[in-house]
């Protein structure tokens, strides 16, 4: 009888079914399965982007699987270069070049056309070539970064030779009656871009993950956990907290050897781990286990992911070869994992509607002689057990299993490609060519009219075209992108604002049109440095000044006697309860035990011990890192994370912690106030206190709890753990927060209010006023509530001292939207405040009416806006009033209106570098924002126009005087130019040929040149009269008028034309 085979596989379906690779048992193996994938195959259609390949199916998975997770950021594969917009801008030019092809269209020197345009061409697709050669150097060396992975494939085996498939490789393969008691399993180095689906991965310390991997196992034993920096996937610094599926974490010594941690750091290519395959010496293994993985398909959303690890036990039924069995159900409850506990009964056999991408099987060899008996248990898949690409594994080591690659990474499917920004000067100067075409052929027909439409008329009209090409003079472009190049090295190098990135070059002159400011509040106008200023439980308030008040109280309700409520040891070193003397001071101590350890427990604050001993904390939100500072500084310390039996988190709602003690379940959860009073007991305090911190600043948090039996607790626990694991629901995350709404979210007890103070940031209040005076319209846009929001408005200055504000909230039909509406066109001097709910309303019913009516007023405060409107604002200010809108923002939740303005602005901030890396223009602080535009800005405006009106006044010129001399000349289309006059590119060649070829290059290159760096005012006096800043909103500068009356500009034409008509003199004597 041949032996059976253990094996791991991957399993993938397309539209003509389920394939797989061999199978491990016999056939009644897949018989186990097959109503499963049925019932699979019936209702879900089948994705053809399924990697992970078996023997049978090589070939036909051969495409997909040289994807793997090679990185690419170039422009094209084809060539090194893609040059964006070259063909439309170099049009004009290529048709003139092209027609002195043609003998009767031909004048003077062929190069005297081509060459112009070969070296404009030269330039632009040299830097775009420089460009994607620099980012080919990048994905070479992501590429190649070498990561040490399970090698299933290895064909020369020391003990046991494994299968050749790549993903189908036995675990074991059993020769004869000899059972050796371990199996080898290589490991080897392989280079990023060939991972692929299936592969197992051991990741260090500091490794980048190259692919989205299911964490199978990390180095800390106790726990299963580990931490990775997220900054280059969501821009946020802080760390994250990833735990490993607790069935693989858990593996017996023996059994886990697939997974071994041991002597990761030094692993070789020749290092070889160990797997038990036998309960004992000279017995086959008796009882097997088959893991399944199954992936939903792959989405964009980085805080979701529904999986389910399938756990298939098979237990021998009777003696078989090499010893006895027990089945399943005979096995003793304590013998079996804590992930087949009872608690998954209710869950067991319950699958519907999933995308399978990939099923991988590990397989430990059993008897195929004994009758048998199969259990499957499911386990969920969350997000937290998942590491995405691009992040980085920041402590520990970790074994992974690869689920998606290439371009189905979540990192790779949230590479956004923001539409390409063009400055509005780079618009006006385009409108301009195309009057200056209708010029130049105007000019053209005027010429051949006066001369009489004799002979080939129409080829003179076009010799003439050609003479007047410098009209629409070929090196303005260059000229213009040369001068923002050097605007880009002024603004990075400016030591007074130091930090500044410019990472859209094309924009600077964009900062000098601003006339909307839109800024996010937290993190922008405040530091994002939080500190819990005040406690208020009802009848009590404590403050920073009270704090050893604080410490007492809970001091006295722990006692140094009292059993600690998280079942840890008593006596945790805080003072006795020995200064108590009436009972009303032990209901009030608690009180305060129970808001101090609701806060203790509900965060997502993480402490890390670092080299020297010393503990910081990392959190997703300062404020977490306030709440949890003052809990230690009154005696609560956070020890570490994940240590409570079940974790609920529903980020929408607040935190939700259980934590289990005398019986019962004590349940707290900590929440925003608008959130928490709908689902606390009926009370007369909540909504004033929360008024009156909003007031003073504060940012507001509630505490609640809620007793719960245990037969409660065990029934929540069932109906959770079943919804964890429903992949047939549309929504894992909806039917979830149903569960724990029904269950917990209901008539909790009250316990306090907290505020956190968010500390304004440095110069924010003179920035504000310059920006006023400078003529810029400021609004505010935040998640706050509006006492918040209104009060750093008035803390800020950005409210003008006895301003109006008018407050809007809780709007809602068309006539209270229209009276409103009404009222702000009579008062249009006054500071509009107005939440997310009522600005939704006023947008759905009279959205160009509101828009309207609030860009004309000087501040305008949008409360409890969500990323979506904050985008939809800044689109809506400038398709209305076609003025130039800029954002800045500091946080993640800034991004999508940070693209979505003309000038998008990011501040490096406490939350991270995502809105940063978005930006345009990325800075520090705020106050920096007054340089950037009022100076930088300004300054890169008005020497951008300058210099564009100085090109273009050169081929003005430069064509009157062909002009004229074809009128001497009876009209002829003869060139007044000959040779290489007209042609020379750069002053290099100017020596070499003679001063006086290239003029209309060479010899107004130094004036250019003195236009990128010309100051029409220093620094002190942009800075001190804001106000000039106003009449570059007018877009005066660069107007058609400009040209035709040439009031500023009289001298230079002067220059040129008197120096044009010497050197003419010069060439005919």
């Amino acid at each position: 009888m041949p032996s059976p085979k253990g094996k791991l596989k991957a399993k993938y379906s397309d539209d003509e079914g389920t394939r797989d690779g061999p199978s491990w048992t016999e056939a009644e193996e897949e018989e186990e399965r097959a109503g499963l994938l049925d019932q699979h195959r019936k209702r879900t259609p089948k994705p053809a982007s399924l990697i992970a390949p078996s023997i049978e199916a090589e070939s036909w998975t051969e495409r997909i699987r040289r994807l793997g997770t090679q990185t690419y950021s170039g422009k094209s594969r084809t060539i090194p270069f893609n040059p964006p917009g070259a063909f439309f801008f170099n049009l004009y030019f290529l048709a003139v070049a092209v027609s002195q092809f043609v003998p009767a269209l031909r004048i003077g020197l062929l190069m005297t056309y081509v060459a112009p345009l070969a070296f404009v061409l030269v330039i632009t697709i040299g830097k775009e070539a420089h460009d994607d050669y620099l980012r080919r150097q990048r994905d070479s060396i992501a590429n190649s970064t070498r990561y040490q992975i399970l090698d299933w494939s290895s064909s020369n085996h020391s003990a046991n030779p494994l299968s050749n498939s790549h993903h189908a490789s036995t675990v074991s393969q059993i020769q004869g009656e000899t059972i050796p008691s371990t199996t080898l399993l290589p490991i080897k180095t392989i280079p990023s871009a060939q991972i692929r689906v299936g592969d197992i991965l051991l990741l260090d310390k500091n490794m980048r993950v190259p692919a989205d991997l299911v964490l199978l196992r990390t180095s800390d034993q106790a726990s299963g956990s580990c931490f990775i920096r997220t900054d280059q996937l969501d821009g946020e610094t802080d760390w994250k907290l990833k735990l490993a599926l607790e069935f693989t974490q858990n593996l017996a010594d023996g059994d886990a050897g697939l997974l071994a941690l041991d002597g990761l750091s030094s692993i070789d290519d020749d290092h070889r781990l160990a797997s038990n395959v036998n309960n004992g010496q000279g017995k086959k293994n008796d009882h097997t286990t088959r893991l399944e993985v199954y992936a939903d398909k792959p989405i964009m959303d980085i805080h979701t992911f529904n999986g389910t690890l399938l756990i298939h036990s098979r237990q021998s039924v009777g003696a078989g070869v090499g010893g006895g069995g027990r089945s399943a159900e005979e096995e003793p409850a304590e013998n079996r994992h804590p992930n087949l506990g009872d608690d998954l009964d209710p869950v067991r056999d319950s699958i519907d509607d999933i995308e399978i991408n990939s099923i991988h099987e590990i397989l430990p060899h059993h008897s195929a002689s004994s009758p048998t008996s199969t259990e499957t248990s499911k386990v969920p898949i969350t997000s937290e057990n998942v590491l995405w690409a691009n992040t980085v594994l920041a402590a520990g080591q970790a074994v992974g299993l690869v689920i998606y690659t290439g371009t189905e990474t979540r990192a790779v499917m949230n590479t956004s490609y923001p539409k390409t920004k063009t400055s509005l000067l780079d618009i006006e100067i385009n409108q301009l060519a195309k009057i200056l075409c209708i010029v130049t052929f105007t000019l053209s027909v005027a010429l051949v009219a006066l001369n009489g439409f004799r002979g080939p008329w129409w080829i003179y009209v076009v010799r003439f075209l050609i003479l007047f090409s410098s009209i629409i003079p070929i090196s303005l472009r260059v000229n213009l992108d040369m001068g923002k190049t050097v605007y880009a090295h002024q603004i990075e190098n400016d030591p007074e604002i130091p930090g500044t990135i410019v990472r859209t070059s094309t924009l600077p002159e964009e900062l000098g049109r601003i006339e909307y400011l839109l800024s996010d509040k937290t993190g922008t106008l405040t530091q994002n440095e939080m500190e819990l200023k005040k406690l208020h439980m009802g009848t009590m308030a404590y403050g920073l000044d009270s704090m050893d008040e604080v410490a007492l109280q809970l001091a006295t309700a722990f006692g140094e006697n009292a059993p600690d409520p998280l079942g840890h040891p008593a006596g945790s070193g805080l003072p006795t309860a020995s200064l108590l003397a009436t009972r009303g001071r032990r209901d009030m101590s608690s009180r305060v035990k129970d808001v101090i350890l609701g806060l203790g427990l509900c965060h997502n604050v993480t402490p890390v011990i670092n080299d020297d001993g010393s503990v910081t904390y990392q959190a997703s939100s300062p404020d977490e890192v306030a709440i949890v500072a003052y809990t230690e500084s009154v005696g609560l310390k956070v020890r570490s994370a994940g240590d409570l039996p079940v974790h609920v988190g529903v980020e929408a709602d607040g935190d939700h912690h259980p934590g289990e003690a005398d019986g019962e379940v004590t349940f707290y959860q900590k929440g925003a106030d608008a959130v928490m009073a709908k689902i606390v007991q009926s009370n007369d305090w909540l909504e004033e206190e929360c008024d009156n911190m909003s007031r003073e600043g504060l940012r507001t948090l509630v505490m609640a709890k809620k007793k719960l039996s245990n037969e409660a607790y065990h029934r929540f626990t069932r109906r959770y753990l079943s919804a964890r694991v429903d992949m047939g629901a549309d929504d894992r995350q909806e039917a979830i927060q149903r569960v724990v709404s029904e269950e917990l979210e209901n008539n909790l007890e009250l316990l306090g209010v907290t505020g956190v103070e968010d500390k304004l940031q440095e110069d924010v209040k003179s920035t504000l006023e310059l920006l006023r005076n400078a003529g810029l319209k400021i609004w505010m846009l935040t998640g706050d509530k509006i006492e918040t929001a209104t009060c750093i408005a008035i803390s800020s200055k950005l409210v003008s001292r006895g301003q109006y504000i008018h407050q809007v909230s809780k709007l809602e039909g068309p006539e209270k939207v229209q009276k409103e509406l009404e009222f702000l066109q009579q008062k249009q001097d006054c500071c509009l405040v107005i939440d997310g709910g009522s600005l939704a309303s006023c947008l759905s019913y009279f959205e160009s009416e509101f828009i309207e009516v609030t860009t004309k007023l000087p501040v305008v405060v949008a409360c409890r806006c969500s990323p979506t409107q904050k985008a939809e604002i800044a689109m809506l200010i400038r398709r209305y009033t076609q003025k130039r809108v800029c954002c800045i923002g500091d946080g993640g939740n800034d991004v999508s209106m940070i693209q979505a303005a003309d000038v998008g602005v990011g501040i490096v901030g406490k939350e991270g570098k995502q809105a940063s890396l978005a930006a345009d223009f990325s800075i520090n602080q705020f106050s920096f924002l007054t340089k950037l535009l009022l100076w930088h800005g300004r300054n890169s405006y008005k020497r951008s126009a300058k210099l564009a009106q100085f090109v273009i006044h050169r081929g003005l010129i430069i064509s009157v005087i062909q002009a004229v001399f074809s009128s001497v000349l009876y009209f002829a289309p003869v060139a007044i130019y000959q040779g290489w006059l007209m042609m020379v590119p750069f002053p290099p060649l100017c020596t070499y040929f003679s001063p006086a070829y290239g003029y209309a290059t060479c010899y107004t290159m130094a004036p250019v040149f003195s236009l990128v760096l010309d100051q029409d005012v220093n620094e002190d006096v942009a800075l001190l009269y804001p106000e000039l800043y106003k009449e570059l909103t007018k877009g005066g500068v660069i107007m058609i008028l400009s040209l035709i009356l040439f009031e500023n500009e009289f001298l230079n034409i002067v220059s040129i034309s008197f120096t044009s008509l010497i050197l003419t003199e010069l060439l005919m004597a």
